[in-house]
């Protein structure tokens, strides 16, 4: 091996084990599933910087197998090899929302990368020549290959790694028949139902409740293994679901004796293809349920009311804000800057009460009334479920009101869906003042993605006064959804990151506007 080829191979390897870092934590956004990191890399990550700098170098390598591998040559080519590394640098020193995590499978899969990486850059050294150009050029240029290749590879150990948590959560499960385990799932609203379902029979049991997010099988089984106490009487898990079987691989491990169904909705469309699919996975957790169990669905939703209808074995109750044959109703709404206010009636005992929380909208009295049911069931007077709904706090980012130096912000930040955002306007709505919404529009939708966003823009024209819109790539739809309603042009901003709204935001606000953080996409959708 020549020095220059060695120096060649050492570049090669220490650029693409810097790029490693960032492609390791795109991979574990990505859920550590390479369809849907391949899908991140054919929109976000290959870079009209990168590909440029590509075929400079690509360029540069050819003239020099033409004209000979001269000093002049030896320092372009380095030159565009520290370029690829800048690049890298620039891309893992960007802030992230929700930075890489450095669990035991993440370094086990960045451990596989670095073989990966470690063996091209030999290969480099070598054979030189083409061959080592070859090598050297996939490590500067292809390390997403690597990362791809590298979850292959470890695949089958993590399988093992995750078959073994599981076995142990299913153990510690059955030996716990007194526990009663609800599932919650949905396409909206489930996260919410799930913290009002446990704050409200927490007036009655010990409730463990599956925190944030933690609705896939292993974010489960933590729980499960690390927190479930046998004082728990009650343990609430929500299900979450990509793609078709989610469902039904939860239910399995967690065995609930009880599901509710919030909703069904257009989130996800990019996985699941179709409404149709959607549902049919959402009813999985129903086809769960054992002979002696309970369904609560929303009979305000089309698609939950027809699965009602059609379910068979098991005892199902309705909940609902407008829908007949429902237990509970609630009367009086109220919606304002101090929360929302109304009067909930148990229609088969005939007993009314008041009551007050801090959580705003509609569609929170709609996730309350499906709690409400559930506790019912499980033998809750209504004194104490309107306690429980006295002590309701909303969830982070999930319409959660702050009051920051005399501007009301609404923060929704955590998701966004075509149900939810007209939900956030409505509650945005209700508020005096002047009202801005700041958004990058609706992701994951598939073919109806534009159609959605230009809806969406039609709400915020008839809801908001100013629009702030967070990414020139996704603007369009809603910008034309704006003017189709006739939205003024000069009230329409346009920045490339939440940095820039927050700018703008400061050059707009005065005190008693009220603003709405309306999603805020993942580091895979933005960097």
């Amino acid at each position: 091996m020549t020095a220059w080829w060695a120096v060649l191979a050492a570049v090669s390897a220490v650029t693409a084990l810097w790029r490693g870092r960032y492609m390791l934590h795109m991979m574990q956004l990505s859920g550590y599933r390479n369809d849907r990191y391949l899908r991140w890399w054919r929109r976000r990550g290959r870079s009209l910087e990168e590909m440029r700098l590509a075929a400079l170098w690509a360029v540069w390598t050819l003239a020099g197998a033409a004209f000979g591998y001269g000093v002049w040559w030896a320092a372009g080519w380095l030159l565009g090899a520290g370029g690829a590394a800048f690049a890298a640098y620039r891309a893992a020193r960007l802030p992230a929302k929700k930075p890489l995590v450095w669990t035991p499978r993440a370094r086990r899969l960045y451990g596989a990368y670095a073989v990966w990486t470690v063996a091209a850059a030999l290969l480099s050294g070598v054979f030189g020549g083409w061959g080592g150009l070859a090598a050297a050029a996939v490590n500067l240029f292809a390390p997403p290959l690597w990362m791809m290749g590298a979850a292959a590879t470890t695949a089958p150990w993590e399988r093992r790694v995750n078959n073994r948590f599981l076995r142990r959560a299913r153990e510690i499960l059955q030996q716990r028949d007194d526990l009663v385990v609800i599932g919650v799932t949905g396409s909206y609203g489930k996260t919410s139902t799930k913290f009002i379902l446990g704050t409200i029979l927490s007036e009655k049991y010990r409730v463990l409740v599956t925190p944030d997010s933690y609705n896939t099988p292993m974010g489960v089984c933590r729980v499960i293994n690390e927190q479930l106490k046998p004082e728990h009487e009650v343990l609430i898990v929500e299900m979450g679901a990509r793609q078709p079987g989610d469902i039904r691989e939860l239910a399995e491990l967690a065995r609930p004796r009880i599901g509710v169904l919030t909703a069904v909705g257009a989130t996800h469309l990019e996985t699941f293809g179709s409404l149709d699919a959607i549902a049919k996975t959402k009813y999985e957790l129903i086809e769960a349920l054992p002979p002696d169990g309970l369904a609560v669905m929303n009979a305000d939703n089309d698609y939950c009311r027809r699965l009602a209808a059609q379910t068979r074995g098991v005892r199902v109750a309705l909940y609902g804000l407008e829908a007949e044959g429902v237990r509970f109703a609630a009367r009086n709404i109220t919606v304002s800057e101090e929360g929302t206010a109304f009067e909930l009636e148990d229609r088969e005992t005939g007993e009314t009460v008041r009551c007050q929380t801090d959580l705003l909208g509609r569609h929170q009295v709609l996730n309350i009334l499906g709690a409400a049911t559930a506790a019912r069931h499980l033998g809750l007077t209504m004194r104490q479920i309107a306690a429980g709904i006295r002590r309701l706090r909303p969830v982070p980012h999930r319409l959660q009101l702050i009051r920051s130096g005399g501007v009301y912000v609404i923060d929704d930040a955590f998701n966004s869906n075509p149900d939810g955002t007209r939900v956030a306007l409505e509650v945005l709505s209700g508020f005096s003042g002047r009202k801005v919404v700041v958004t990058p529009g609706m992701i994951e939708l598939g073919s109806e993605e534009e159609r959605y966003n230009r809806e969406f823009g039609k709400h915020i024209a008839r809801v908001c006064d100013f629009a702030i819109l967070v990414g020139r790539d996704r603007a369009g739809p809603i910008v034309g959804g704006l003017r189709d309603s006739g939205f003024p042009e000069d009230r329409i901003r346009i920045v490339d990151s939440l940095e820039e709204a927050t700018r703008e935001l400061r050059a707009v606000l005065r005190p008693g506007d009220v603003v709405l953080f309306e999603n805020d996409l993942p580091d895979n959708y933005t960097r």
